[in-house]
């Protein structure tokens, strides 16, 4: 049996509280991505760009590359990433950093498990989500004269995608930084972390926000510059210093930036539990040692903390979100008898009436061993019991959390048969 797959056994064993385990080791690094266990740069992938990448290589995606706008759009559309999560960003916070500036900003475009960034004149970065592995880094050049992309599977993506950004596992780092007039960093903020618990008067620095004049403060449409009191900043509104027409959109949507922040905390933390797993059953020569078990536990409280969205940082003010934007992020919304869904908005004090994270239908979380997410079931059903009730989740109401609980029995095929 596999390894890693033998984690649903050993995880299983975990879950029913059972002890089987070896004796105590020392804590290994789980971020040794060469390591048997991960193997990360040779095991068999099954994120969605690369099984869709020889169609592209081969021309058979039917792509439009007449320019380079038209290009995007229809690779966009291509790989079923709408167009209306564009976010701008002009902060030099990229492998092609020398094309960037406030005058030739940068376009990232998202679904639930792949992310492309668009650089004019410069070439297509894609991170593409594999279950098992989390992000897999590919740069490739927009066709021209007649040429066909070739899709290189980056090394040098991990420099800021496979460190301390994101806990040193492949997954989504996003900078918040306050660029100088040409993009370059003066100063940076939330180094390290990802996910819906920062503070917004921490996020989007070098990043252009639309659709929220009322959500202050925060550092996005800002420069700044060094003077002997320190940074003093600078307005620089959306399309100042460059034409909205180069974009599929003329839009960088506070919506977007909050679904995109809420995905790589997400994507980060669950990679992570991935490459923790496999490391302690290596450990333990597949079973679990007696430290790995306590901090396994502890993963899992981790997670049910992220997922029932614990410790969000409020919205400082209520927003609409762009239209076309909640539109295309509803198309897959799956819903209870009574209408309810994971993805119905708050936009209030609060992205989601329903505050469970839809990312639970994601692959990432899907193929986590099975022992290991009936843990995490488990944890969930105790944090939304209505009695007795858990004090670190009396921030859900009631009626909430039943909503919930009947969204996920509904909607999801592998709960345990007594939640």
């Amino acid at each position: 049996m596999p390894l890693y797959r033998a984690a649903s056994l050993a995880l299983m064993i975990l879950a029913t509280g059972v002890g089987l385990f070896a004796n105590e080791q020392e804590d290994l690094s789980f971020a040794e991505l060469e390591a048997p266990e991960h193997d990360y740069w040779n095991r068999p992938l099954n994120d969605p760009f690369t099984l869709l990448k020889d169609d592209l290589e081969q021309g058979r995606l039917d792509l439009d590359v007449s320019n380079e706008k038209a290009y995007l759009e229809s690779l966009l559309k291509a790989l079923k990433i709408p167009a209306s999560t564009q976010m701008v960003v002009y902060s030099t916070t990229s492998l092609q950093l020398s094309l960037i500036s406030p005058r030739t900003p940068r376009a990232v475009y998202f679904n639930e498990d792949l992310y492309l960034g668009y650089v004019q004149g410069g070439r297509i970065e894609i991170v593409s989500i594999d279950p098992e592995l989390g992000g897999i880094f590919y740069i490739f050049d927009i066709p021209r004269n007649g040429n066909r992309p070739v899709a290189e599977r980056s090394e040098r993506c991990m420099k800021c995608h496979a460190d301390e950004d994101t806990h040193e596992v492949p997954g989504l780092a996003i900078k918040s930084v306050i660029p100088g007039p040409t993009g370059g960093s003066l100063e940076s903020y939330r180094r390290g972390l990802t996910g819906h618990e920062i503070p917004i008067s921490d996020r989007f620095g070098g990043w252009h926000v639309t659709g929220a004049d009322e959500v202050k403060p925060h550092w996005g449409n800002l420069t700044g510059r060094f003077t002997p009191e320190g940074i003093v900043t600078t307005p620089l509104l959306p399309g100042e210093r460059f034409d909205w027409s180069v974009f599929p959109v003329a839009t960088s949507d506070m919506l977007a930036h909050l679904l995109h922040e809420h995905q790589a905390g997400f994507v980060n933390r669950f990679t992570q539990a991935h490459y923790r797993l496999r490391t302690a059953l290596a450990g333990g020569k597949g079973t679990l040692l007696p430290t790995d078990r306590e901090k396994i536990h502890s993963l899992a409280d981790e997670l049910t903390r992220y997922l029932l969205f614990a410790g969000e940082a409020p919205l400082p003010a209520p927003i609409a979100g762009d239209s076309i934007l909640k539109e295309d992020f509803l198309a897959n919304r799956r819903a209870d008898r009574a209408g309810n869904s994971l993805k119905d908005f708050d936009l209030e004090t609060h992205m989601f009436r329903n505050r469970c994270s839809y990312m639970v239908y994601s692959p990432l979380f899907q193929n986590l061993p099975a022992g290991f997410k009936k843990l995490l079931y488990d944890r969930i059903g105790k944090a939304l019991a209505l009695s007795p009730s858990d004090p670190a989740f009396a921030y859900l109401p009631n009626p909430e959390k039943t909503r919930i609980r009947a969204i996920l029995k509904e909607t999801l095929s592998d709960l345990p048969a007594d939640w």
